[in-house]
């Protein structure tokens, strides 16, 4: 059976970037434009040029891809002409073959923001695709409030279509601009679209996640006949978002009842980095990522009741609605004080540690993490330090270094450039196979910004571990988390950082202390320790 083309367009570079508190650089967008491609997306919208300096210097140097390049913009205003409008002109000097141009369906926005009569409109959108015709240039009309439009009036928004349409537009954007559509309304308005003359193939879905329902509604306009999807990665967009690529790509491809009628440009190889491209994004944000997300998120899979873990342990599609790695991602049998038997067996079992139903060091271990649990410390969210404690317990955790001791000063002074600033110095003297070796780092980075004590240590515990340092060299702390888990005098401080390295893994430690900075080592130690046992293998 012959399987049927979906078109995947992404707009994470132009509406994306709309997200509040998102500013992407030339740099970033070329980087991100290139995992897209990776990914395997048909159309990857850059940007609007003219209106803004970084998305015009992206256009003048962007990446060669196998995607088609899309240049964002508007329909010619009313009283110019196509050929003599400079907004457009500038749309169309960035040179790509692909332009989207976004244009009034809704008669109350026609009037209302344009200020213009709605036969105006209607002839604005066919003259400006007459025009992009003649370029031979393929077009997108990107039918802003249309199902907002249809509802008010059907036949003036079916007749703004018709008029791209008849002009030479190659796909009609169908936009659920404010994201209040529903998937039976989407549904309806596909289906009115087709019945009047602009066949599936030629249509496309913009959806907003204004009421939760950007990827449910994509999804209904598919399965009504529309052949291109909009959107972006990890929802990007302005106000709530847009469709989430990261939840729809994998639902194309590992659903039915789309997997088998539908193939898009994603190879099964490019979704299996589905998790890094997420992060990837996220680390360029300088975002934690979302722990709940579908499919990617550190959670997706994750399996905490004990009645849960030991069915997975016998099949894991008794709570699992895919298999994790297709995209990427992973199981995880988080540790808490509520875990039985069956979820410790897992977890060990995961890390590589096989042990039998009866041996007696089970019980010992969820003794010890329900009494540190007690103490301040919370294992479902920070594996990696479960991970240590039951080694520790099974007479498996290698002692590669020793601290001997620590230090961390704090000092307010002035910059190169007059500014007071906080200065956190820490040293750190480490004992390796009978070597001590001590590390100074403070906390300045190269803009001469302070980062605080925890950096200072951070850099000084990975400055110098002899013959362990090229394996902690790709380490590198994405987030800190701090909770006062007790309050009034006797409060207790509980850390939890998470770590990331150059193989795209992400691991989470715990420390506890009523001091901030010990609870901070802690977790630092544990991370570390960690990524050894990984990567530079277990002593004989």
């Amino acid at each position: 059976m012959t399987r049927e083309r979906l078109y995947l367009f992404d707009t994470t570079l132009r509406d994306g970037q709309q997200t509040q508190g998102v500013q992407f650089s030339v740099a970033d967008k070329a980087q991100i434009a290139r995992a897209l491609d990776a990914l395997g997306v048909d159309y990857i919208e850059g940007g609007w040029p003219g209106a803004n300096p970084t998305d015009s210097d992206f256009f003048a140097a962007a990446p060669a891809t196998r995607a088609r390049m899309t240049a964002f913009g508007m329909t010619k205003r009313v009283g110019r002409s196509a050929a003599n409008d400079d907004v457009l002109a500038a749309v169309l000097n960035a040179g790509t073959e692909t332009v989207c141009l976004v244009g009034k369906t809704h008669p109350f926005h026609v009037k209302t923001a344009l200020g213009v009569s709605l036969e105006e409109n209607r002839e604005a959108i066919a003259e400006t695709f007459v025009h992009l015709a003649t370029l031979g240039r393929e077009a997108l009309f990107d039918a802003e409030h249309f199902f907002d439009g249809f509802k008010a009036d059907p036949d003036y928004a079916l007749s703004c279509l018709m008029a791209a349409y008849g002009a030479g537009a190659r796909w009609i954007v169908l936009c659920d601009t404010n994201g209040g559509t529903l998937p039976p309304e989407v549904q309806k308005a596909v289906t009115a679209v087709i019945a009047a003359g602009i066949p599936g193939d030629r249509l496309a879905i913009h959806a907003h996640d204004d009421a939760g329902l950007g990827v449910a509604n994509s999804l209904a306009a598919i399965t009504a006949g529309a052949r291109q999807i909009q959107g972006t990665l990890n929802g990007l967009g302005e106000r709530c978002g847009n469709a989430n690529l990261t939840s729809l790509i994998p639902t194309l491809l590992l659903k039915e009842p789309f997997a088998s009628r539908f193939e898009t440009g994603v190879s099964p190889d490019a979704l299996h980095g589905l998790v890094r491209t997420s992060r990837m994004l996220d680390d360029i944000l300088n975002r934690v990522p979302l722990r709940s997300a579908p499919y990617v998120g550190a959670s997706a899979f994750a399996h905490k009741a004990g009645l849960h873990a030991s069915a997975i342990l016998k099949d894991p599609a008794t709570y699992e609605h895919v298999d994790p790695g297709l995209v990427g991602n992973a199981r995880v049998i988080p540790m808490s004080n509520q875990a039985g038997q069956s979820n410790l067996r897992a977890r060990l079992a995961e890390a590589g540690m096989e042990v039998d139903a009866k041996d007696p060091r089970l019980a010992r271990i969820l003794e010890v993490v329900k009494q540190r649990e007690d103490q301040g410390y919370a294992y479902d969210g920070a594996q990696a330090s479960f991970e240590l404690v039951a080694r520790r317990e099974l007479g498996l955790c290698p002692d590669f270094f020793d601290i001997d001791r620590y230090r961390v000063t704090v000092e307010r002074r002035r910059n190169r450039l007059g500014e007071v600033i906080s200065v956190s110095e820490a040293v750190v003297v480490v004992s390796i196979g009978g070597q001590k070796v001590m590390s100074v780092s403070d906390s300045v980075d190269a803009e001469g910004h302070d980062r605080g004590p925890v950096n200072a240590l951070s850099k000084a515990l990975a400055k110098d571990l002899g013959p362990y340092q090229a394996v902690i060299d790709d380490m590198k702390l994405v987030d800190f988390k701090v909770r006062i888990t007790q309050g009034g005098t006797e409060a207790v401080t509980r850390v939890i950082i998470d770590s990331e390295d150059g193989q795209g893994r992400r691991w989470s430690t715990v420390g506890v202390s009523p001091n901030i900075v010990d609870a901070s080592f802690e977790a630092l130690l544990d991370a570390v320790q960690w990524k050894l046992i990984r990567d530079a293998g277990l002593p004989a």
